[in-house]
């Protein structure tokens, strides 16, 4: 099955010649962030579903795009989401209507067929397959790559996409109204979609003008991001570092278009002193974190021992070669602790690896009587795991790494896809809170040689800290909410209503790139 699948995905990427791509090559520049910006006090009250909002209600409506290709557009949206919740019961004088989100993975969703609708299973064949991934990936770089994809998207998936950005976001199945907003977070949503809206807001008078209403792009990399990333035709582009303002730039996005805060993350990772309320300036880091990110509090909380710990982790998809790292660190953890009579402890996170997950568990591995091992699946409080640790091993994930800034938790990054993640490496050593180390042996190595010099780690703590972004995801979110509820103002003031596709049949037929079907 597993050739099959890899023969077929093989055969697509010849076929179309063009882009599955997420990120773009690294850049070279440094991105080292010199200031620390101190979180905002935001006192939490308990967060109302909108979940449940009915027709009737007055919200506010994002329709989010995105797709399951890999984990991070899922959880940025999510993230949004929640902090659209978060300002409506914080500010309401800013915020009076509650927001509510649709969002939707629209390959999967509405992609007509083979490959458009197996993205995310295509994903993880050509993940696997690294030197696949590069090829096709930088290929799809290219200006003949990236014209390949515009026409092949445009061709296919006009129609599709349409009637998912002509959904109604309180009730899904209908298609009698459209959301106030746009977003993007995902690379390959933003070039159709600005087709679409175009040719709606236009009456089907054109397909590269007329949009009216809003579109933003949330770019969720970090170090390097795909070309596809960037069109000049956004309202805004949220960038999350200086090499990603640079490389929208690059696209001929306008200077006054790019905002840059940082990357949306989930919510337990927002600020680090969620019960202090004293202004930002006047905030401690080490008070913070002897409150309510205590180390041993959360150990015993999470059932783990109050020792020196790494926490190595597979991602939510289980990749990384997680099994071979583990047993690397634990060797050797093993044979520190017998040398040095100090304990530690290592907690593995497999994801939805089941398999690994099994194999690192007793009877089928048995540690040594020196070392504490935790090993866990699939987990909802990553943050509560990171702030119980001391060092950090994963791949080289953004919203991983931008979390475990906010963490003060040093990286051993342990592998990347090529280019997609090949960005974040420089992002992480320059920013001097972690390395890479992609062998096994040399991950064990760094471990031992960081918890020998005590003083390293602290530095890399204070180095994490000061490229946290703890409040990147509640400022992209303000900004958002500012741009819908203006919209909504605006529609109610003139009278207007959001335009809506023809009947269908009522459209004609003309060549790609001439104007509306």
């Amino acid at each position: 099955m597993r050739v099959s699948n890899s023969a077929a995905a093989i055969a697509w990427l010849l076929s179309l010649s063009s882009t599955y791509a997420f990120q773009s090559p690294s850049s070279p520049a440094s991105v080292r962030l010199h200031t620390a910006r101190r979180p905002s006090p935001i006192v939490v009250k308990p967060i109302t579903s909108l979940s449940a909002a009915t027709k009737n209600d007055e919200v506010a409506t994002i329709q989010i795009l995105m797709s399951d290709t890999g984990g991070g557009h899922r959880a940025s949206a999510n993230a949004l989401r929640d902090a659209f919740n978060v300002l409506h019961e914080t500010e309401p004088a800013r915020f009076p209507l509650a927001i509510e989100c649709d969002i939707v993975d629209i390959y999967t969703d509405y992609g007509p067929f083979f490959p458009y609708n197996q993205y995310v299973a295509l994903y993880k064949i050509m993940a696997e397959y690294s030197f696949l991934w590069k090829f096709f990936y930088e290929f799809g770089s290219t200006p003949i790559g990236l014209w390949l994809n515009e026409v092949g998207l445009e061709l296919a998936c006009f129609e599709p996409f349409q009637k998912c950005l002509t959904r109604n976001p309180l009730s899904i199945y209908e298609n009698n109204k459209r959301a106030d907003m746009v977003v993007s977070v995902h690379p390959l949503c933003q070039d159709l979609p600005l087709k679409i809206l175009n040719q709606l807001d236009s009456h089907g008078a054109s397909r590269d003008k007329g949009r009216e209403t809003p579109f933003v792009t949330v770019v969720t990399d970090l170090g390097g991001a795909h070309p596809t990333w960037f069109n000049d035709g956004v309202d805004k582009c949220f960038v999350p570092s200086d090499v990603l303002k640079n490389a929208a730039m690059d696209r001929n996005v306008k200077e006054s278009k790019i905002v840059q805060y940082g990357l949306p993350i989930r919510r337990g990772f927002w600020r680090f002193g969620a019960d202090f309320t004293g202004e930002p300036e006047e905030q401690n880091e080490e008070e913070e974190m002897q409150g309510v990110h205590h180390k041993p509090t959360i150990r015993a909380e999470l059932g783990l021992k109050d020792m020196p710990t790494v926490l190595i982790v597979g991602g939510g998809d289980g990749m990384g070669g997680i099994i071979a790292q583990a047993q690397a660190v634990g060797e050797r953890l093993q044979k520190l602790a017998s040398s040095s009579g100090t304990s530690y402890q290592m907690v593995v996170v497999c994801g939805n690896n089941k398999a690994a997950q099994s194999t690192l568990s007793p009877p089928q591995t048995r540690w040594g009587s020196d070392i504490e091992v935790n090993v866990q699946g699939f987990v909802n409080n990553m943050d509560e795991y990171m702030r119980a640790s001391d060092i950090l091993v994963t791949k080289a994930g953004p919203g991983t790494i931008a979390e475990a800034s906010i963490c003060g938790l040093p990286c051993i990054l342990s592998s990347f896809l090529p280019g997609q993640e090949e960005g974040n490496v420089p992002y992480v050593v320059e920013n001097g809170f972690g390395c890479y180390q992609g062998e096994p042996e040399g991950i064990a190595n760094t471990v031992e040689e960081w918890f020998a010099r005590g003083g390293m780690l602290e530095k890399m703590r204070d180095d994490a800290l000061i490229a946290a972004r703890p409040d990147a995801t509640l400022d992209i979110a303000r900004d958002l909410a500012d741009m819908v509820l203006a919209r909504k103002d605006e529609l109610k003031k003139s009278g207007k209503t959001v335009a809506m596709p023809p009947p269908p049949g009522a459209q004609k037929e003309l060549m790609y790139g001439q104007g509306p079907f």
